[in-house]
């Protein structure tokens, strides 16, 4: 049994996707440029070590909707699904607009975590446009959508800069307004989505059983890589703009480098599917792990702006190839009647443990340093890359089919 669309339809459906993606997407660079200023902003001198709570309440809404979403698009369809994704998203924007305005940190951090659930919609478009898609055309797929990043990349951080005048007596707050105007936009443009609907429920065969699938050494591999991109990057990025506010950066500075990290994340799209293609898959998960690395290097050399930016640039390109390849790899692990309940509990673990990441971010850099958050890069990059290389060599050794597995 199949899902997958003529491949005309198949990447109508990913354009379409990585459409909206490109609008709906900016929730990621607003939230998570803005929230832990915001959080200064909002926090008395004594407690800025809670500065980062936003940021993680938004990652924390992605990993508590990830489950939920998936049953969801089950019962309805990806389209209805996604479209009431971006509801929540608008409600969530104007929880956040008017928590703001009223200077209120916890209502913040509320409006926050539905924003995070609107997020847990959009991260399931990469594997809508992977099952849509036959088994050659799945890694671009996935790389066409999250290339619509690549404007979220510019539009999210300009927002945050440009939109302050629209709330004048609030400014931090006109952001978050513009982002529910986003998501009205994201909805019409999901309306014209088609894709394949999902399996029967009642059908007789279910797949098998989600441990069993869980479990298996190269899903865990996979997941790892996912996981050690992610959470790295989130680490890293969520400290990054208050680092540079106590290097004497400004926060347009932290804003600039926070959009070219975002155009870095996502820029690359545009070819990584064609170098998964070329190259392998675990080849370009490693590689993406190794540039993470880089970027700590570079952040260790110095805290000039340009210290700051090369570390975000390469942190972005690092997280593109190793997530992409990693979400390549998980994609291939499973049939069509599992996908839902594979794609919901690999979502729950990865941004659970992405939330837990942001939320150290804040503890990290206010008890221990910038030094220190950076140092916690190599060990786990170390580890994944070393699961990666066991796992293409125990692949190698044996049969195509087998291998697949």
């Amino acid at each position: 049994m199949t899902t997958a669309l003529p491949l005309p339809e198949a990447k109508r459906a990913a354009l379409l996707l990585a459409f909206a993606s490109a609008i709906g997407g900016s929730a990621g660079p607003i939230a998570i440029g803005t929230g832990g200023l915001v959080g200064m902003a909002l926090l008395p001198k004594d407690q800025l070590a809670l500065a980062t709570i936003p940021v993680s309440a938004y990652i924390l809404g992605s990993a508590a909707a990830s489950i939920p979403a998936a049953l969801l698009m089950r019962r309805v369809g990806r389209r209805n699904g996604f479209i009431t994704g971006t509801a929540v998203g608008l409600a969530g924007a104007l929880v956040v607009t008017l928590a703001i305005s009223m200077g209120a940190f916890w209502p913040f951090c509320l409006g926050m975590v539905l924003v995070g659930c609107a997020g847990a919609f959009i991260q399931q478009y990469r594997f809508a446009a992977a099952d849509a898609a036959e088994p050659a055309f799945k890694p671009r797929a996935i790389a066409w959508v999250m290339a619509g990043g690549v404007v979220t990349g510019v539009v999210g951080p300009q927002l945050a800069i440009h939109a302050q005048p629209l709330l004048p007596g609030a400014p931090l707050a006109g952001p978050f307004l513009a982002l529910a105007g986003l998501f009205i936009l994201a909805a019409i443009v999901l309306s014209r989505l088609k894709v394949p609907p999902p399996p029967p429920i009642d059908a007789v065969y279910t797949g098998r059983p989600l441990l069993q699938i869980l479990l298996k050494p190269k899903f865990l591999v996979a997941l790892l890589g996912a996981v050690s991109s992610y959470a790295l990057m989130s680490l890293v990025m969520t400290a990054t703009p208050l680092a540079m506010i106590e290097h004497h950066h400004s926060h347009a500075d932290a804003q600039t480098g926070i959009q070219w990290h975002v155009i870095a994340m996502f820029g690359p799209s545009f070819f990584t599917g064609a170098l998964i293609s070329r190259f392998g898959k675990s080849t370009i998960a490693g590689t993406g792990l190794l540039l993470i690395a880089a970027s700590a290097t570079v952040a260790l050399l110095g805290t000039s702006l340009w210290h700051f930016w090369g570390a975000l640039v390469l942190l972005g390109i690092g997280w593109n190839f190793g997530f992409i390849a990693s979400t390549a790899m998980v994609a291939e692990l499973y049939r069509p009647q599992e996908a839902f309940r594979v794609q919901a509990m690999n979502e729950f673990i990865l941004f659970s443990i992405v939330a837990i990441a942001s939320f150290s971010s804040g503890g990290i850099l206010v008890a221990s340093g910038w030094t220190v958050v950076n140092l916690l890069v190599y060990p786990i990059v170390a580890l994944s890359i070393a699961l990666i290389i066991i796992q293409a060599l125990v692949d190698r050794r044996r049969p195509p089919e087998a291998a697949a597995t």
